[in-house]
């Protein structure tokens, strides 16, 4: 799963025009965390998928709490969003890119008018 991850996230920085090609270790960490959330969200669901659980603790307590394998689940997701917003992939992540992108461009055309000013 994790090799059709990074297909897939390559394609979408393609789409976004974010792509780079030193993204690409970027790009493999968050395929391997998408990957194990999957199998942690298919254990999730293997397991009943209840989001409530009941633990006994050591002192023979019984106790609710969230299941684990959807905690599991959501740090997973958490974490993965760090890096799709990184790689331009949510629309703030996005918005990020292309204005730091259009104000590089725009010193760039003010260093070009600067030098045809000059001589």
């Amino acid at each position: 799963e994790k090799k059709g991850w990074i297909k897939r996230i390559r394609e979408d920085c393609e789409k976004a025009g974010t792509y780079k090609p030193f993204f690409d270790s970027i790009i493999d960490t968050l395929a391997g965390i998408l990957a194990e959330r999957d199998e942690a969200q298919a254990t999730f669901e293997k397991l009943g998928g209840q989001v409530i659980v009941k633990h006994t603790n050591k002192g023979g307590a019984t106790n609710l709490e969230q299941n684990p394998a959807l905690r599991l689940v959501n740090d997973l997701n958490r974490d993965a969003l760090a890096y799709w917003r990184d790689l331009g992939l949510t629309p703030k992540g996005l918005k990020a890119i292309n204005e730091q992108a259009l104000a590089e461009e725009k010193a760039d055309a003010l260093t070009e008018a600067l030098r045809e000013l000059g001589g």
